[in-house]
């Protein structure tokens, strides 16, 4: 028979403890292993059960729930954490799952949502509540803007490249950024030993085969 799963209850909400508290008495599968209402007393409670899940509120009097979380998590790596809070903001929610929360539901969600919720938590997935799960991902799948072309020259040097695959020779480049003659051949030296050429050409047919040059000259 398998083992019932574990939970404690952080919240400082004795309605909403009594709520969850029933909840888990009620459903098949689970038992309370403790109740907190103060994220100082979720971590010590944590430490002396060993639950296999925490409902934790982030609102707690004393210490915090992102606190509290990143305590627990240190202290009992068994224990997932889902956060169970009234904030939707994505600040709470990043700052939750960085301290290690395995999910973030909202205080509305349903009975069965919560149930599921604890059982996805307690088999090591991370679950988010409906009303954030497009949200997230979203923000986990947002384009990130591509690398610019060689990584390996600073960013004087890929503008001096930039304006050898227009075509410009040093006296035209030092003009247009305003550096001596020196300072640019410098710069040109640097560019052919980090792309690993011998001559202006070779590092001409680089960048312009890397897209840059482009722009009109003037």
């Amino acid at each position: 028979m398998t083992a019932p799963i574990r939970v404690l209850i952080a919240d400082d909400h004795p309605l909403f403890r009594d709520g969850l508290t029933a909840l888990l008495n009620d459903g098949p599968g689970t038992e309370l292993a403790g109740t907190a209402a103060t994220g100082t007393d979720a971590v010590d409670l944590a430490r002396e059960t060993d639950p296999d899940v925490v409902l934790m509120d982030l609102h707690l009097p004393g210490m915090d729930g992102i606190e509290a979380t990143r305590r627990i998590v240190a202290c009992c790596p068994h224990a997932a954490v889902l956060v169970l809070t009234m904030f939707d903001d994505d600040g709470s929610v990043l700052s939750a799952l960085r301290a290690g929360a395995r999910g973030y539901l909202l205080k509305g969600a349903s009975r069965e949502q919560i149930r599921c919720a604890i059982q996805a938590a307690a088999s090591g997935e991370i679950i988010f509540g409906a009303q954030l799960a497009a949200r997230m991902l979203a923000c986990f799948t947002a384009t990130i803007a591509p690398s610019p072309p060689f990584p390996q020259l600073t960013g004087r040097e890929r503008q001096v490249l930039d304006l050898l695959a227009q075509g410009r020779a040093n006296a035209a480049i030092a003009t247009r950024l305003s550096l001596s003659p020196k300072t640019v051949r410098n710069h040109v030296s640097n560019v052919l030993a980090k792309l690993e050429v011998t001559d202006r050409a070779q590092a001409i047919i680089q960048a312009r085969d890397a897209g840059m040059g482009q722009t009109v000259r003037n």
